[in-house]
């Protein structure tokens, strides 16, 4: 069977936005989104599990009978996830500090679990590892987006925390330095507002470019003429 990788991308990024479209994942998207580097990390660590444990599960699938496949998925996934956390905290401890407890409840994630489910379990290592990385590559927009514009908006600045991905790197001061901050978008309910923002946006777009191809459909297409 011949896949179209591009398109397979598209869907995870964008079609099928685990944050947008599918609104699964809501605990980690709203709680680690207060900064742009904490949402990216998380983001970053959520996308390798997901590319692994659906390479892991397409390869074994046939191997796992039917009737337990959800507790075979979960022991994969708890696999993965634990060799993650146990390096984090080996080589990115300030880091893994911050995270704290979304590390290893990544296991627990419903994107995860439904990726391996819904993809991985019907279709071969490669297209399921890119649906994988695309699911992850898509979370990390929203969280990126998320992250960023409420460390604006709650403390003015941007990347704060950085160094302890990039040693040396510094935090960028966006809004001036007697900015007093906006407690309210650091503050769960400044999450949800967000979020919404993001939906509402991309349901326009959609909706936008939908009526746009609809004008522009056969329809109004100039009537041909024979000699």
């Amino acid at each position: 069977m011949h896949y179209n990788y591009r398109d397979i991308f598209w869907n995870g990024f964008w079609r099928q936005n685990t944050g947008l479209a599918q609104l699964l994942g809501m605990c980690p998207i709203l709680a680690v989104s207060t900064s742009f580097v904490n949402g990216v990390s998380l983001a970053l660590a959520t996308t390798l599990v997901m590319a692994m444990s659906n390479a892991a599960v397409a390869a074994l699938r046939n191997l796992i009978p039917y009737e337990i496949r959800i507790p075979v998925f979960i022991l994969i996934i708890a696999a993965l996830v634990t060799m993650l956390d146990l390096a984090m905290n080996a080589w990115l401890h300030e880091l893994y500090t911050v995270l704290g407890i979304f590390v290893p409840l990544i296991v627990t994630n419903c994107i995860v679990l439904a990726r391996v489910e819904a993809y991985a379990a019907k279709n071969p290592p490669l297209p399921s590892a890119v649906d994988g990385a695309a699911m992850g590559v898509g979370l990390m927009l929203v969280l990126a987006i998320l992250g960023g514009a409420r460390e604006i908006i709650g403390s003015g600045t941007l990347f704060a925390g950085i160094e302890m991905l990039i040693p040396g790197a510094r935090a960028i001061q966006v809004l001036p330095q007697d900015y007093p901050g906006f407690l309210f978008a650091i503050l769960p309910p400044g999450a949800f507002i967000a979020l919404a923002c993001l939906i509402a946006a991309k349901n326009w777009y959609e909706a936008r470019q939908k009526a746009a191809t609809t004008l522009s459909g056969p329809g109004c297409a100039p009537a041909s003429h024979g000699h």
